[in-house]
């Protein structure tokens, strides 16, 4: 053979080796990657060829499907019922900008392209199936009564059933209806919500913490408690009033100057909120003690799903002894969300146990059987039966006689906890106003734990307490979870 033919036929055959060899490593390792790829437009077609899958509540699908119309190749859009509703609980699927919450957690499992829905076959012939089904934990009776009582006020509320973990009700407001944006043509409507200086598109309740103010006392006395820094709820602490700040000559005031604040009780503290008898008591616990109690409770967790990612609550360190005495009354840099809040007071109420929240009980294939189940009562042991008694009982006292009456629920057990957080530099801006509590139904054995957090309700600055204006609010969503 001529030397020149015999070269260009071994250069001719290994370009031929090397497209088989990229063909074959695209086939067995980079397929996967490119199927799911965000660029790649048959994923978006894939998704909605087929209505989509339904998140269910209490029986009954908050979701569906309608035809999209002409003028796209996507088949189906998402619908919504009661959208504005329940938008914490749902996020939205869109066609144009994508998918949030649960929404987004299940979008392989809601449009049929989940490999578990999927017989050996149809996993070879990549034959899409028909869409699972995501069933919630949401009451419908206390997610209507939190809705409601938010209003048109900015913030968010949670509730938790203490024994099980179940979210009950997750709200925020301002909200919006998801069927707004779940087409392709919906740009104006994005434009206007992206926009919105209220942020409308945000969860509040699991991804906004907020300095909690002095519902965090809650966690300082516990931290108390636990550490035999004081004996029971009525041992008097040791409180000078005015407190002056460790180092300092800034002085920690109370918000009510008559109040019996000087060596109160925990339970005269909690009653009327004294912040010298928490400011202090932090500084005396130092920091690492309040961060341990913190952090048992939920606090510095980055990875807190429910199953939607939850923001870290956040007790800060290297702080100096002021500012660990500050962070006592749920000030300097402390953050917290509203479900972490309803954490604290579900654990107190379940006798010192929290049950890992959740807002998904199930997740099924289109026959109905489970693909995902989430199990009621995974507890962990936060603080004693001791001591979570004997906070219960300083709570009941706050509802009963202190700045929390505004949460009683006729015929219950009630104990809560109000908070009102500084905001902005020098408290130059509105105050943060929150509760956080649990109800009992001794005739019935139901109970539930909530947190209400109103960031903004319109109100003068003087009229803002979590007496006020959240604890109403929890008050209708622990009546109506007591029905």
């Amino acid at each position: 053979m001529n030397k020149t033919i015999r070269n260009t036929s071994v250069f001719v055959l290994l370009l031929v080796l090397a497209l088989l060899g990229r063909a074959t490593w695209v086939q067995a390792y980079e397929a996967r990657a490119l199927a799911d790829d965000q660029k790649n437009r048959r994923n978006t077609i894939a998704q909605y060829a087929q209505p989509l899958g339904n998140i269910v509540v209490a029986g009954s699908p908050v979701t569906g499907s309608e035809r999209s119309g002409g003028g796209t190749d996507l088949e189906y859009r998402r619908t919504y019922t009661d959208g504005e509703l329940y938008a914490a609980v749902t996020g939205y699927s869109s066609q144009a900008y994508g998918a949030t919450q649960l929404e987004g957690i299940y979008a392989d499992v809601l449009d049929g392209t989940d490999d578990r829905l999927k017989n050996p076959l149809d996993a070879v012939t990549r034959k899409q199936q028909e869409p699972g089904t995501v069933l919630t934990t949401i009451d419908p009776a206390v997610q209507k009564a939190a809705y409601r009582a938010l209003g048109n006020k900015k913030g968010a509320a949670v509730a938790v059933d203490p024994a099980s973990g179940r979210i009950l009700a997750m709200a925020s407001t301002p909200s919006y209806d998801p069927s707004r944006i779940s087409g392709t043509n919906d740009g104006a409507a994005w434009q206007e919500l992206t926009g919105d200086e209220d942020k409308p598109l945000v969860n509040r309740a699991l991804r906004q913490p907020l300095p909690p103010g002095s519902t965090f006392k809650l966690v300082v006395a516990a931290a108390a408690l636990e550490d035999g820094l004081y004996g029971s709820v009525d041992t008097a602490t040791e409180s000078p009033d005015p407190y002056t700040l460790p180092h300092t000559r800034t002085v920690l005031r109370n918000e009510n100057a008559s109040a019996p604040c000087e060596n109160a009780t925990i339970r005269t503290a909690l009653r009327y909120s004294c912040n010298n008898v928490f400011g202090k008591m932090a500084a005396d616990l130092g920091q690492d003690k309040v961060r341990a109690m913190a952090e048992r409770f939920g606090f510095n967790d980055a990875g807190l799903d429910v199953p939607v990612r939850a923001y870290a609550s956040v007790y800060p360190s290297k702080m100096d002894p002021a500012q660990t005495a500050l962070s006592g009354i749920g000030q300097f840099d402390v953050t917290a969300t509203p479900l972490q809040m309803a954490m604290v007071s579900a654990a107190i109420a379940n006798d010192g146990l929290l049950a890992a929240p959740h807002m998904v009980s199930e997740v099924v294939d289109s026959d109905g059987d489970a693909l995902t189940s989430f199990e009621d009562g995974d507890t962990r042991r936060i603080v004693s039966s001791a001591t979570a008694g004997q906070l219960r009982s300083a709570m009941v006292t706050v509802v009963e006689e202190g700045t929390g009456t505004n949460a009683a629920v006729a015929g219950a057990e009630v104990g809560g906890k109000t908070g009102t957080a500084q905001h902005g530099e020098n408290n130059s801006k509105t105050p943060y106003a929150w509760f956080t509590s649990y109800a009992k139904d001794p005739s019935t054995g139901k109970q539930v734990a909530v947190a209400v957090m109103i960031e903004d309700s319109g109100a003068a600055r003087s009229e803002v307490s979590g007496n006020g204006l959240a604890a109403p609010v929890a008050q209708k969503m622990m009546a109506a979870a007591l029905k």
